[in-house]
Parts: C-alpha cells; structure tokens; sequence
C-alpha cells in the first residue's frame, strides 16, 4: 500500500478564540459559527471512490496552552453539554501543558496527564451520501430537536453555503471526538469523491470519554500523518462507520494491547437518525463488530456474537455533537491466535 506523509498545522477547535489572555467574558461571546476550523482539503492522489484511505497518526505536537470552558446554551447549540440548562453561565478553565502533565490555576491540585489527540477527521462525502444526510437532519430539525443545518452566514469558503456543518460526526468521519485517536492510531474512512478531499482539525490535549460538559482541553497542533489506501478490489469487508485501531499500555505482557474498534452512531439501518440515541449508537457499534468477524475473521455469526459478548468493551465516546453520539466498541487483538 502506498503512503505518503503530511505534516499539518492545526487550529483549536475554537478558532483561536480563547487565549492566555482571555477571560469568562470572552466565554461569553464566542462565535459558534467560527468553531471547527479544519486544515485541509488534502487531495490525495490515486484515491477513487470505492477504496478505503488508510490514516495513520504518526505524531501529534500540542501548544503549551489549552482551554476549557462551559459555553452557555444558546438557540440550536446544545454546546453547554449534557447538564447544559443546569450549568446556564460561562466559566473558563485556561491550562498549561508542561512535562506532560495539564495543570490550571482554576482548578488547583488537579494535573491531567496530557493524551493528544485528533478530534476531528474526515473525508468529504458524495453528492448522493450528502444529499442522504441533509435529509436525515432536516427531519431531525422538523421533529423539534437543535440540529444545526447548513448557514451561509458561517460557510468557508462561500461555496460551502449549503454544506455539513462539522459538529456532528457521520460516516465519512469528521468531529469523532474518540480520544483513541492518538499518535500510532489509524484511522480507516471510505473514499466518496475522487482525491477523498481530508480535512483534519480541533485537536485536543486530553478528554474523558462522553466529553460531558462539551468541551475538551482545546489546543492548537501539529500533526503528522500517513496517510496511504486500500483499493476497492482489495477490501473484503467494508464498515459503514469509520473504524479505529489503536495500541494500549497493559499491565501483564505484552506490554501494549492492539485493538480493533467499530463506532457506532443513531442511524438506523433503514437510515433514519435518532437524537444522541445510545442504545441505537451501541447496536450499530455492535453490527459493525459482528461484521468485521464474519467477514474478516470467518467466524460463523453465534461465534461472533458470543465474541463481542465475552470480549469486546462498549464506550461512550462522546454523547454530544448532536444529532450523532458515537459509542465505540473495543475489540482486543490479542485474543486471536494469530496475534
């Protein structure tokens, strides 16, 4: 498989609108419309529709400095998290990223151990898988739930008008918000378009899964990745989610585990899209699984199923870039004999 390597600049996820200097008034008045900004688009050459692009996160360098903060919910933002109502003022967290470990004046006698990662990744979508997707959110939005739609007024470039906008995550990945992944993490997207167009952005410094008050420690990068491809003719099994594999420290040899992860979201596999549905998020993570053993693994569908029940871990990775929470399902490669 050929790869290249791109080294990327990235911006916070909040546009540089929080920094040193900044105080909760800043919080405040936040531009939501300015949130996301994403470096990219990265044609890559060779990429058709039908293949599968293989990214590989070779290095992720954060700023020293992050932010935190609890942005009030305003009309169709759904940004003050999942205690937004009872959380209704601004407040600001400002860290500092130093050995390692982000410790802030604002929460004292507290040091995160800083685990980078890319937050938002994706690949642009087909005129038809985007027309399906529009759809879907519209009749979330016609049902009462705060889905934001395409606005001009925060298109860039201007072509853009009538775009996704980037908070919710989809099949063409995008704001995944899995803080799995991290450097030596791979990430597999399906091609739509001719180049696949990449778009990376809104890296962060740590995050606990769930991303609950809607905000992780924001920061700006740089990113180095390689990014290569699998061929149509070559794939065997196809997700309809993006998929992860990552390594983990383990506590008994070999000293890291290699693991297999489907994601899941609210969509049915009729299509139809639930608001921040779990249940409906962990049963498409589950499918994806089933599928990858079936199909990858050739194991009958009881072995599978008895497989992800006896050994695969569901997450919640983020329950709130609305409409599509994404719970993970983590399957450990070390199980196979093979491994």
């Amino acid at each position: 498989m050929p790869t290249d390597t791109v080294a990327l600049s990235l911006w916070d996820g909040l546009d540089g609108q929080i920094g040193p200097s900044s105080s909760v008034a800043d919080v405040e008045s936040i531009d939501l419309l300015r949130t996301h900004p994403m470096t990219g688009p990265i044609y890559v050459e060779g990429a058709e529709p039908g293949d599968l692009l293989v990214i590989d996160v070779v290095s992720i360098e954060p700023s020293t400095f992050g932010v935190t903060c609890v942005i009030p919910n305003k009309p169709g933002s759904h940004m003050g998290g999942l205690f937004g109502p009872r959380f209704a003022s601004p407040y600001l967290v400002k860290w500092r990223l130093e050995e390692g470990l982000a410790r802030s004046p604002d929460i004292p006698g507290v040091a995160i151990p800083a685990d980078p990662f890319l937050g938002l990744v994706g690949v642009a979508p087909s005129h038809e898988r985007l027309a399906v997707m529009l759809r879907r959110e519209r009749e979330l939005a016609d049902r009462g739930f705060p889905v934001r739609l395409p606005n001009p007024e925060g298109a860039i470039p201007g072509t853009a008008k009538d775009g996704l906008r980037t908070r919710p995550p989809r099949e063409t990945g995008g704001n995944l918000d899995v803080k799995e992944l991290t450097e030596g993490a791979r990430l597999i997207l399906p091609v739509d378009v001719p180049g696949a167009l990449l778009s990376v952005g809104d890296p962060h410094m740590a995050q606990g899964d769930g991303e609950s008050c809607g905000v992780a420690i924001e920061t700006s990068a740089t990113a180095t990745l390689r990014v290569g491809l699998r061929k149509e003719h070559e794939v065997r099994w196809r997700s309809r989610n993006p998929v992860i594999q990552f390594s983990r420290a383990a506590r008994v040899p070999p000293s890291r585990l290699e693991y297999y992860s489907t994601l899941g979201f609210p969509i049915s596999p009729e299509g139809k899209n639930e608001y921040l549905d779990l249940n409906l998020a962990a049963t498409s993570a589950i499918d994806e699984m089933l599928g990858y053993l079936t199909a990858e693994r050739g194991y009958s569908d009881y072995q599978a199923y008895v497989l992800v029940s006896v050994a695969v871990d569901l997450r919640i990775s983020q329950l709130l870039n609305a409409p599509n929470a994404i719970v993970s399902a983590h399957l450990p490669l070390g199980i196979f004999a093979d491994a």
